[in-house]
Protein backbone atom coordinates (compact mmCIF):
# COMPACT_ATOMS: atom_id res chain seq x y z
CA UNK A 1 0.00 0.00 0.00
CA UNK A 2 1.54 3.32 -1.15
CA UNK A 3 0.92 6.36 1.38
CA UNK A 4 1.21 9.69 0.80
CA UNK A 5 1.81 12.98 3.19
CA UNK A 6 1.28 16.35 2.27
CA UNK A 7 2.57 18.76 5.12
CA UNK A 8 1.59 22.56 5.01
CA UNK A 9 3.78 23.94 7.39
CA UNK A 10 5.03 27.82 8.12
CA UNK A 11 7.92 27.92 5.85
CA UNK A 12 7.83 24.56 3.55
CA UNK A 13 5.09 22.54 1.92
CA UNK A 14 6.38 18.70 1.61
CA UNK A 15 5.50 15.70 0.07
CA UNK A 16 6.38 12.45 0.89
CA UNK A 17 5.43 9.44 -0.48
CA UNK A 18 6.19 6.20 0.69
CA UNK A 19 5.07 2.30 1.15
CA UNK A 20 6.09 -0.73 3.52
CA UNK A 21 9.26 -2.63 3.46
CA UNK A 22 10.90 -4.98 5.76
CA UNK A 23 9.02 -3.52 8.85
CA UNK A 24 9.94 0.12 7.78
CA UNK A 25 9.13 2.84 5.49
CA UNK A 26 10.56 2.37 2.29
CA UNK A 27 10.47 6.26 0.47
CA UNK A 28 9.33 6.59 -3.06
CA UNK A 29 9.22 10.44 -3.51
CA UNK A 30 9.70 13.31 -1.28
CA UNK A 31 9.31 16.96 -2.35
CA UNK A 32 9.00 20.36 -1.38
CA UNK A 33 8.56 23.86 -2.14
CA UNK A 34 9.22 27.21 0.19
CA UNK A 35 5.88 29.12 0.41
CA UNK A 36 6.45 30.84 3.23
CA UNK A 37 2.76 31.42 4.69
CA UNK A 38 3.90 32.77 7.95
CA UNK A 39 5.95 35.18 6.52
CA UNK A 40 3.15 36.90 4.70
CA UNK A 41 0.02 36.67 7.59
CA UNK A 42 -1.18 39.86 7.73
CA UNK A 43 -1.40 41.91 10.83
CA UNK A 44 -5.22 40.40 11.49
CA UNK A 45 -4.01 36.72 10.92
CA UNK A 46 -5.02 36.20 7.73
CA UNK A 47 -3.50 34.68 4.91
CA UNK A 48 -3.81 36.71 1.80
CA UNK A 49 -5.86 35.73 -1.35
CA UNK A 50 -2.53 35.59 -3.64
CA UNK A 51 -0.34 33.08 -0.87
CA UNK A 52 -3.49 31.36 -0.65
CA UNK A 53 -3.53 30.44 -4.83
CA UNK A 54 0.27 30.24 -4.67
CA UNK A 55 -0.33 27.20 -2.23
CA UNK A 56 -3.24 25.57 -3.74
CA UNK A 57 -0.74 25.23 -6.93
CA UNK A 58 1.92 23.82 -5.24
CA UNK A 59 -0.19 21.69 -3.23
CA UNK A 60 -1.99 20.30 -6.60
CA UNK A 61 1.19 19.82 -8.32
CA UNK A 62 2.32 17.02 -4.82
CA UNK A 63 -1.12 15.65 -5.27
CA UNK A 64 -0.31 14.88 -9.17
CA UNK A 65 3.08 13.44 -8.52
CA UNK A 66 1.80 11.00 -5.46
CA UNK A 67 -1.36 10.06 -7.99
CA UNK A 68 1.13 9.35 -10.55
CA UNK A 69 3.16 7.14 -8.00
CA UNK A 70 -0.12 4.80 -7.17
CA UNK A 71 -0.54 6.32 -4.00
CA UNK A 72 -3.35 5.25 -2.67
CA UNK A 73 -4.64 7.35 0.42
CA UNK A 74 -3.42 10.93 0.61
CA UNK A 75 -3.51 12.46 4.09
CA UNK A 76 -2.89 16.90 4.04
CA UNK A 77 -1.74 18.51 7.24
CA UNK A 78 -1.48 22.09 8.07
CA UNK A 79 0.72 23.39 11.16
CA UNK A 80 1.19 26.38 13.13
CA UNK A 81 0.64 29.41 10.59
CA UNK A 82 -2.43 27.95 9.75
CA UNK A 83 -3.18 27.30 13.40
CA UNK A 84 -3.02 30.64 13.77
CA UNK A 85 -4.83 32.27 10.82
CA UNK A 86 -7.88 33.85 11.07
CA UNK A 87 -8.84 32.23 7.56
CA UNK A 88 -7.91 29.31 7.94
CA UNK A 89 -11.45 27.71 6.98
CA UNK A 90 -11.00 29.42 3.76
CA UNK A 91 -7.28 28.13 3.20
CA UNK A 92 -8.56 24.84 3.44
CA UNK A 93 -11.79 25.34 1.48
CA UNK A 94 -9.44 26.19 -1.20
CA UNK A 95 -7.05 23.39 -1.10
CA UNK A 96 -9.86 20.98 -0.84
CA UNK A 97 -11.46 22.11 -4.03
CA UNK A 98 -8.75 22.81 -6.21
CA UNK A 99 -6.18 19.76 -5.38
CA UNK A 100 -9.00 17.14 -4.23
CA UNK A 101 -7.43 16.55 -0.58
CA UNK A 102 -9.43 17.35 3.05
CA UNK A 103 -6.81 19.29 4.89
CA UNK A 104 -6.50 18.52 8.77
CA UNK A 105 -5.22 21.46 10.55
CA UNK A 106 -3.07 19.93 13.14
CA UNK A 107 -3.37 20.84 17.21
CA UNK A 108 0.38 21.35 18.71
CA UNK A 109 -0.26 18.44 21.07
CA UNK A 110 -1.36 16.21 17.64
CA UNK A 111 1.89 17.69 16.27
CA UNK A 112 4.08 16.83 18.45
CA UNK A 113 3.16 13.03 18.76
CA UNK A 114 3.29 12.68 15.11
CA UNK A 115 6.20 13.67 15.14
CA UNK A 116 6.92 11.64 17.92
CA UNK A 117 6.01 8.65 16.50
CA UNK A 118 7.75 8.91 12.61
CA UNK A 119 11.20 10.41 14.53
CA UNK A 120 11.17 6.86 17.12
CA UNK A 121 9.97 4.38 14.38
CA UNK A 122 12.97 5.21 12.34
CA UNK A 123 15.55 4.28 14.96
CA UNK A 124 17.19 1.53 14.23
CA UNK A 125 18.60 1.31 18.38
CA UNK A 126 15.60 2.78 20.48
CA UNK A 127 16.47 3.03 24.20
CA UNK A 128 13.84 1.29 26.51
CA UNK A 129 13.64 4.28 28.67
CA UNK A 130 12.55 8.24 27.79
CA UNK A 131 12.92 9.85 24.39
CA UNK A 132 12.53 13.69 23.27
CA UNK A 133 11.80 14.43 20.24
CA UNK A 134 11.93 18.08 19.54
CA UNK A 135 10.46 19.60 16.03
CA UNK A 136 11.59 23.01 15.52
CA UNK A 137 9.28 24.39 12.25
CA UNK A 138 8.94 27.85 11.35
CA UNK A 139 6.43 29.57 13.52
CA UNK A 140 6.43 27.22 16.43
CA UNK A 141 8.42 24.35 18.10
CA UNK A 142 7.65 21.33 19.99
CA UNK A 143 8.78 19.46 22.57
CA UNK A 144 7.21 15.73 23.39
CA UNK A 145 8.97 12.76 25.63
CA UNK A 146 7.54 9.53 25.86
CA UNK A 147 9.13 6.08 25.97
CA UNK A 148 8.59 3.52 22.73
CA UNK A 149 6.19 1.26 24.30
CA UNK A 150 4.02 3.69 25.86
CA UNK A 151 4.09 6.32 23.73
CA UNK A 152 4.41 10.47 24.06
CA UNK A 153 3.84 11.27 27.74
CA UNK A 154 4.34 14.75 27.76
CA UNK A 155 4.15 17.49 25.11
CA UNK A 156 4.97 21.00 25.02
CA UNK A 157 4.49 23.99 22.18
CA UNK A 158 6.10 26.95 21.74
CA UNK A 159 5.04 29.99 19.30
CA UNK A 160 8.52 30.50 18.32
CA UNK A 161 10.86 28.93 15.11
CA UNK A 162 13.55 29.43 12.55
CA UNK A 163 10.95 31.86 10.09
CA UNK A 164 10.19 33.72 12.80
CA UNK A 165 13.58 34.43 14.30
CA UNK A 166 15.03 35.35 10.81
CA UNK A 167 12.10 37.87 9.42
CA UNK A 168 12.30 39.74 12.95
CA UNK A 169 15.87 39.70 13.38
CA UNK A 170 18.10 38.25 10.65
CA UNK A 171 18.26 41.18 8.08
CA UNK A 172 21.79 40.93 6.97
CA UNK A 173 23.45 38.19 5.09
CA UNK A 174 25.34 36.88 6.36
CA UNK A 175 23.85 37.82 10.09
CA UNK A 176 25.70 39.89 12.48
CA UNK A 177 26.86 38.70 15.68
CA UNK A 178 24.72 41.97 17.41
CA UNK A 179 21.58 40.24 15.32
CA UNK A 180 22.67 36.55 16.38
CA UNK A 181 22.74 37.60 20.32
CA UNK A 182 19.37 39.25 19.78
CA UNK A 183 17.92 35.84 18.48
CA UNK A 184 19.98 34.09 21.31
CA UNK A 185 18.28 36.36 23.80
CA UNK A 186 15.05 35.58 22.23
CA UNK A 187 15.01 32.53 22.37
CA UNK A 188 16.59 32.37 25.98
CA UNK A 189 13.33 34.10 27.31
CA UNK A 190 10.72 32.02 25.25
CA UNK A 191 12.20 29.18 26.93
CA UNK A 192 12.51 30.23 30.58
CA UNK A 193 11.54 28.06 32.93
CA UNK A 194 11.21 25.27 30.73
CA UNK A 195 12.17 22.00 31.67
CA UNK A 196 11.98 18.41 31.56
CA UNK A 197 13.60 14.70 32.91
CA UNK A 198 16.48 14.49 31.02
CA UNK A 199 15.78 11.49 28.57
CA UNK A 200 18.23 8.83 27.49
CA UNK A 201 18.05 9.83 23.67
CA UNK A 202 16.69 13.39 22.52
CA UNK A 203 16.37 13.27 18.64
CA UNK A 204 15.51 16.52 16.23
CA UNK A 205 12.98 16.67 13.74
CA UNK A 206 12.08 19.25 11.21
CA UNK A 207 13.68 21.39 8.27
CA UNK A 208 16.25 23.34 10.58
CA UNK A 209 17.61 19.69 11.58
CA UNK A 210 17.88 17.88 8.26
CA UNK A 211 19.47 20.74 6.74
CA UNK A 212 22.09 20.74 9.80
CA UNK A 213 22.94 17.34 8.83
CA UNK A 214 24.61 18.78 5.85
CA UNK A 215 26.02 21.81 7.33
CA UNK A 216 27.26 20.19 10.84
CA UNK A 217 26.81 16.17 10.58
CA UNK A 218 24.16 14.23 12.82
CA UNK A 219 24.85 15.24 16.37
CA UNK A 220 24.10 18.16 17.55
CA UNK A 221 25.60 19.69 20.65
CA UNK A 222 27.20 23.23 21.58
CA UNK A 223 30.46 22.21 19.65
CA UNK A 224 29.04 21.37 16.32
CA UNK A 225 26.16 24.12 16.56
CA UNK A 226 28.50 26.86 17.32
CA UNK A 227 30.82 25.85 14.60
CA UNK A 228 27.64 26.01 12.60
CA UNK A 229 27.13 29.50 13.26
CA UNK A 230 30.63 30.50 12.79
CA UNK A 231 30.02 29.15 9.11
CA UNK A 232 26.61 31.23 9.03
CA UNK A 233 27.83 34.63 10.12
CA UNK A 234 30.67 34.52 8.04
CA UNK A 235 29.80 33.98 4.62
CA UNK A 236 26.69 35.18 2.42
CA UNK A 237 24.20 32.39 2.27
CA UNK A 238 24.30 31.93 -1.51
CA UNK A 239 27.95 30.85 -0.84
CA UNK A 240 26.81 28.33 2.02
CA UNK A 241 24.23 26.81 -0.48
CA UNK A 242 26.40 25.94 -3.22
CA UNK A 243 29.20 24.64 -0.41
CA UNK A 244 26.55 22.12 1.09
CA UNK A 245 24.10 21.99 -1.34
CA UNK A 246 21.20 23.77 0.23
CA UNK A 247 18.45 26.13 -0.91
CA UNK A 248 19.65 29.63 0.40
CA UNK A 249 16.43 30.25 1.68
CA UNK A 250 17.03 27.47 4.08
CA UNK A 251 20.69 28.63 4.84
CA UNK A 252 19.12 31.91 5.82
CA UNK A 253 16.81 30.79 8.19
CA UNK A 254 19.02 28.21 9.57
CA UNK A 255 20.35 30.62 12.40
CA UNK A 256 17.04 30.98 14.76
CA UNK A 257 16.66 26.94 14.06
CA UNK A 258 20.03 26.44 15.26
CA UNK A 259 19.41 28.81 18.77
CA UNK A 260 16.16 26.98 19.35
CA UNK A 261 17.90 23.43 19.41
CA UNK A 262 21.07 24.74 21.02
CA UNK A 263 18.90 26.02 23.90
CA UNK A 264 16.30 23.38 23.80
CA UNK A 265 19.80 20.59 24.19
CA UNK A 266 21.14 22.62 27.08
CA UNK A 267 17.66 22.37 28.86
CA UNK A 268 17.13 18.83 28.03
CA UNK A 269 21.07 18.26 29.37
CA UNK A 270 21.87 16.04 26.18
CA UNK A 271 22.68 16.42 22.47
CA UNK A 272 20.68 16.05 19.71
CA UNK A 273 21.13 13.17 17.06
CA UNK A 274 19.19 14.03 13.93
CA UNK A 275 16.47 12.12 13.17
CA UNK A 276 15.38 10.27 9.99
CA UNK A 277 11.66 10.57 10.72
CA UNK A 278 9.01 13.12 11.52
CA UNK A 279 5.79 13.94 11.40
CA UNK A 280 5.51 12.86 7.65
CA UNK A 281 6.46 9.41 8.51
CA UNK A 282 4.06 9.59 11.41
CA UNK A 283 1.13 10.26 9.16
CA UNK A 284 2.05 7.41 6.84
CA UNK A 285 2.31 5.64 9.62
CA UNK A 286 -0.74 6.10 11.26
CA UNK A 287 -2.24 5.85 7.50
CA UNK A 288 -0.71 2.27 7.13
CA UNK A 289 -1.90 0.90 11.03
CA UNK A 290 -5.51 1.89 10.37
CA UNK A 291 -5.12 -0.20 7.14
CA UNK A 292 -3.68 -3.22 8.81
CA UNK A 293 -0.13 -2.91 8.59
CA UNK A 294 1.49 -4.61 11.84
CA UNK A 295 5.06 -3.19 11.05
Amino acid sequence: MICGCIDIGSNTTRLLVAEPADGRLRELLRQRAFTRIAKDLRRDDTIPSKKIAEVVEVVATQVRLARELGTETIRAVATAAIREASNQDEFTRAIAKGCGVAVEVLSDEEEARLAFVGATSALDHPPDGDIAVIDVGGSSSEVAIGTIRGGVRASSSFRIGSGFLADSYLHDDPPTIDQLQRVRSHVGGVFEGFSLPTPELAVAVGGSSTSLRRLVGGVLDHETLERGLRILASTPSDEVARAFEMEPERVRLLPGGMLVLEEISDRLERPLMVGRGGLREGVILELLRAAGWRG
